[in-house]
């Protein structure tokens, strides 16, 4: 764990210089929220039925633009064999990068949630399970994105294989995650909400076991 916390680290530390992937996804999701909810008018119904699925569209497109830096530094500098050299196994690798990838991804959470609940006029209830949505929500987006990155950081097409790759795996995390913030912000049922953080948590244990187990191959390969 030590090796993950490491790269983790690194990570974070190039990112608090550069602020490219913070200031890039920020700025893109601010930019859809702000354009759906002028494509939706003034209707202040409809804005708040829609920001549910408008919140988490911003957050997973966003979540591409983060998961191409993952190994962005490596890759551009011809260091990902360095990488492959830290002590330990390789699914480290994956765990650090991960990490790093999923506090950024909080962070644009936080204010993707303060810029739709400002233009959408939304009122979040039951703010712990909000906060739990949003960490199994982003969660699953990172698995698969930093996954997926490792995949395709090498090849030409990089830009546009890694969306058409993630986003069929990512499909239950955004039904989950759209469906439990629809039943925190329009006050629904309690029970439902617990079938869709279940949902969230069952796919994020799973999806973190194999993208770990098959991650070492993956990058060697």
């Amino acid at each position: 764990m030590k090796q993950a916390w490491i790269i983790a680290l690194k990570d974070l530390r190039l990112e608090g210089r550069s602020k490219d992937i913070l200031t890039t996804t920020v700025f893109f999701s601010a930019l859809v929220v702000l354009i759906m909810g002028f494509a939706l008018g003034p209707d202040t119904t409809r804005l708040r039925e829609s920001a549910p699925g408008v919140l988490w569209a911003a957050l997973a497109f966003a979540s591409i633009l983060a998961a191409q830096r993952a190994f962005g530094s490596e890759q551009e500098s011809g260091a990902l064999e360095s990488l492959l050299m830290y002590p330990g196994g390789h699914e480290w690798v994956f765990v650090g990068k991960l990490l790093a990838n999923y506090l950024l991804m909080l962070v644009l959470a936080a204010v993707t949630l303060v810029t739709a609940s400002l233009i959408y006029d939304l009122h979040y209830t039951h703010l712990p399970y909000l906060i739990l949505t949003v960490l199994l929500g982003v969660l699953g987006f990172s698995i698969v994105s930093v996954f997926y990155a490792a995949i395709t950081v090498n090849l030409r097409a990089k830009e546009s294989l890694l969306p058409v790759l993630m986003f069929p795996i990512c499909i239950p995390v955004v039904i989950g995650a759209v469906s439990a913030t629809r039943v925190l912000t329009q006050n629904g049922m309690m029970d439902e909400l617990y079938s869709w953080l279940q949902l969230l948590a069952g796919f994020d244990v799973i999806s973190l076991l194999v993208a770990t187990l098959l991650f070492p191959h993956a990058l060697e390969n």
